[in-house]
């Protein structure tokens, strides 16, 4: 006798669940393609520091910058860990900044390397939170660029 109840039980949570208008999830910003000689580049410095423990993320982002409009990448990082954040741009000329700054949207203290056309910021975060990492670029042409970070 229990056996439509159930049945009916059943029906009535089946329309229900279905009576719900879809949950639409927004999707993720297209990635423009990253030239491959700035792939390489990148895989590179990213090599060497990974001879050092570090990891790297799966993800390279890409884009294009600007002389005096400096891009922008909010990540989160941990405490106590360390990161590496690098980047190649495709012109040259000029020079190329990494800066990183903390939750409190001060610049943090860290390793720098830079090179034509590539720079790297090391830091072991002090604090867990967002952190955003600010690609410059000052007095070159507007260029592609690609980021990546490694960690451990």
């Amino acid at each position: 006798m229990r056996t439509p109840t159930i049945v009916v039980l059943v029906a009535l949570w089946s329309c229900l669940s279905f009576a719900q208008p879809p949950v639409s999830k927004p999707s993720p910003p297209a990635e423009l393609p990253t030239p491959a000689p700035l792939r390489v580049r990148l895989a590179d410095l990213g090599t060497a520091l990974s001879n050092e423990g570090f990891k790297m993320r799966d993800r390279v982002w890409s884009g294009r910058v600007e002389s005096g409009r400096p891009q922008r990448l909010v990540v989160n990082l941990f405490r106590g860990n360390h990161y590496w954040f690098c980047a190649a741009v495709g012109s040259s000329e000029g020079k190329t900044k990494l800066t990183l700054f903390g939750p409190d949207g001060r610049a943090v203290e860290s390793a720098a390397h830079q090179e034509p056309g590539l720079a790297a910021v090391g830091v072991t975060a002090e604090a867990t939170g967002q952190y955003f990492v600010q690609l410059d670029t000052a007095g070159g042409p507007a260029s592609e660029f690609c980021l990546l970070y490694l960690y451990k």
